[in-house]
């Protein structure tokens, strides 16, 4: 009987990388390659380690491999071969991201600051991450920016589902990279929306058993909207952002990454989305790889352009505890889809992971009434209205 495996992941890449577990697989939390998102994601398998156990232990093992906390930042969490490829770059273009996210963010603020709640920390398998979140400030309740860049090798019931393989066919171990940036931003005033955004990317290596068998990759990501209150020229300004960064690169993009995004953040129980859309994609990979680096660095780099303007202009608008229930009871429905449907937060929870970094992105309150139903013709009524029938906002 060949050894059996335990897998082991990292937790804190599953919120930037969200995860699914594979029906298919005989592994109980293997995550399943072929699914989308997140979140999320690199988000497919977030730092997964193959370790050959004795023969006599169960399948369904599980080992977290846990996070060491570091206290200082380095300079890359790549090894020192790794210094000009795509991996490189792209590690080199989240924590820019990162850095020019926070620093708007404590620009608006004008009191709280990321640096007091960093959070550095690398794992054994290779790699790390930053965290940084900043809490109860002049106009952030809760902001989250985190970038992880970790590899290390899957198992192989992992890339047999990516690859759609033979049941027979075992493959060993395949080594992996997954890097990333993910942020959720949760303003106080009510009339100031609620943003997330995430952008990845994924390589796998030729299997160990597998000669010749070409490395795989992928990019994924996304930025949308979530307000409690509609402001038309607002959503207006956050989609064309968006617009106008897909069209730097295809005229198609916008179109049907606005619809990924409208359908992926739907709350099937509710039959309504979570918010107001934007764009999403996932395992991209039929174009050439320098342009979707540079599509992804685009995207990356229009967050705080098409978020921050609106930011200015709403939060200080004044606002009654009925306008802040209505905030709350939206959050409501924020949690109910990080925690029902977001791939990373459920494999997460279903692995334990580490919970700081699983449920980073939910808002530092939220509310839930009993069988509550806004006013037909009222400022809420239209927000429900706009998230169960998506709009074309440009």
């Amino acid at each position: 009987m060949p050894p059996t495996a335990t897998l082991s992941a990292s937790s804190s890449l599953n919120y930037l990388f969200p995860i699914p577990p594979s029906p298919s697989s005989s592994f109980t939390s293997t995550p399943s390659p072929t699914s989308c998102y997140f979140h999320s994601c690199t988000k497919k398998f977030s730092s997964l380690r193959f370790k050959p156990n004795k023969p006599n232990m169960t399948r369904s093992a599980v080992s977290i491999e846990k996070e060491t906390p570091e206290t200082e930042r380095p300079i890359t969490f790549l090894r020192e071969s790794e210094g000009a490829d795509v991996r490189a770059r792209f590690e080199k273009m989240i924590r820019e991201a990162q850095d020019s996210v926070c620093a708007a963010i404590e620009a608006v603020d004008k009191g709280g600051k990321f640096k007091e709640k960093e959070d550095v920390w690398s794992r054994p398998g290779g790699g790390g991450g930053i965290s940084r979140v900043l809490q109860d400030g002049a106009v952030w309740e809760k902001a989250g920016v985190n970038v992880s860049v970790v590899y290390g090798v899957m198992p192989p019931e992992a890339y047999r589902a990516a690859k759609a393989a033979p049941a027979d066919q075992k493959p060993g171990p395949v080594p992996f990279f997954a890097a990333g940036i993910s942020s959720v931003l949760h303003p106080k005033n009510p009339f100031a929306p609620t943003l997330h955004f995430n952008y990845r990317y994924f390589e796998t290596d030729a299997p160990q058993d597998v000669p010749g068998a070409p490395r795989q990759w992928w990019f994924g990501g996304g930025t949308d909207l979530t307000p409690a209150y509609i402001f038309d020229e607002d959503v207006k300004h956050f989609h064309s952002t968006q617009k106008k960064a897909c069209d730097k690169f295809d005229p198609t993009f916008y179109p049907r990454f606005k619809k990924w995004c409208d359908d992926y953040f739907y709350i099937k129980h509710r039959g309504e989305r979570r918010g107001l859309g934007g764009i999403f994609f996932d395992d991209l990979n039929d174009y050439d790889q320098e342009m979707l680096l540079s599509f992804a660095t685009e995207c990356a780099n229009s967050v705080v352009p098409a978020y921050i303007p609106i930011i200015e202009k709403r939060k200080d608008t004044p606002f009654t505890d009925h306008h802040k229930a209505w905030q709350q009871l939206r959050r409501g429905r924020y949690v109910e889809f990080n925690l029902v449907y977001d791939r990373g937060t459920t494999f997460g929870l279903k692995t334990g992971g580490r919970i700081e970094s699983i449920l980073v992105s939910l808002p530092l309150s939220a509310r839930w009434e009993y069988d509550h139903k806004p006013e037909e013709g009222s400022e809420e009524w239209k927000l429900l209205d706009a998230c169960i029938n998506p709009k074309e906002w440009i």
